[in-house]
């Protein structure tokens, strides 16, 4: 189930950390023992730690950035809830629908900041994890970074909105040719196609990253809080209906036994065999 009203974190089960000082809220994925897998509950959490960013008024700029080797390989599929049920198919389809918009609303909290967030990515940024960096405002990687959307081979739609973002960076041809493919992309080649700013060594990303956000900070709030705000509402001017649509495919396709069939191929190392059904 997913706790759509708790507003507390437990002590030990923290997916994301928060911390402020300086003019800068820092959120850091925690779990590195998982590759920071992502879940609902981190879904949660995020949006719970978004909000009180939001309301912060000495926090100028947020850095997103993780723990360990990843920023994020994806879901986490051995997370508690991690599939929504329902007495029938059309009853489960309808659930996993206002689950994934309920998601869409925590990540918009993140996105809709007013102040701007820069991600720090390292090591594998895949799935949930692609597109969680995608809503940042800038993204700062390490030469090690390595991006994918890997959903359609495991017989599942691109779910939060990461196709659109890379759409609306790099290219519709190029968010084809990702999400379609689920092909894998260093760095470098993000940096090219305009959806990482910055690559620096591995040793440099945390100070790179920071030194990024502190400088932001330190322009004129009200300024930079209505540069973002301008900017994004001419380069999201149609996202809220598309990821309506999104919300509406991933459902159709995390119920279907194309997804069961990915899935189980996954962990057996086999190719799947997808039927369209």
């Amino acid at each position: 189930m997913i706790d759509t009203i708790g507003t507390e974190i437990a002590e030990g089960e923290e997916r994301i950390r928060l911390e402020v000082a300086d003019g800068l809220a820092v959120l850091t994925l925690c779990r590195p023992d998982k590759l920071n897998g992502w879940s609902w509950e981190s879904t949660r959490q995020l949006g719970l730690l978004a909000d009180r960013i939001r309301f912060d008024d000495s926090v100028r700029a947020v850095l997103l950035r993780a723990e360990g080797r990843a920023f994020c390989a994806g879901i986490d599929v051995t997370a508690p809830g991690g599939a929504i049920t329902g007495a029938a198919p059309a009853e489960r389809t309808r659930n996993y629908y206002e689950g994934i918009r309920w998601v869409h609303e925590r990540f918009a909290v993140l996105a809709k900041l007013p102040q701007p967030v820069v991600a720090a990515v390292q090591g594998y940024c895949l799935g949930f994890g692609f597109e969680l960096a995608l809503m940042a405002d800038l993204r700062v990687a390490a030469e090690d970074a390595v991006f994918a959307l890997p959903e359609a081979r495991l017989g599942v739609a691109v779910d939060a909105g990461g196709d659109l973002r890379i759409a609306r960076e790099a290219g519709a041809g190029w968010a084809k040719y990702l999400a379609l493919t689920g092909r894998r992309i260093d760095a470098a080649t993000a940096e090219r196609l305009n959806l990482v700013q910055l690559v620096v060594p591995v040793a440099e990303l945390e100070t790179q990253a920071r030194a990024l956000a502190a400088e932001i900070a330190a322009n004129a709030p009200l300024a930079v809080q209505g540069i973002k705000r301008s900017v994004d509402s001419f380069a999201d001017d149609r996202l809220a209906a598309a990821l309506e649509r999104t919300a509406m495919t991933a459902a159709l396709t995390l119920t279907s036994e194309d997804c069961r069939e990915g899935y189980a191929a996954k962990a057996a190392r086999r190719p799947p065999e997808f039927h369209g059904r």
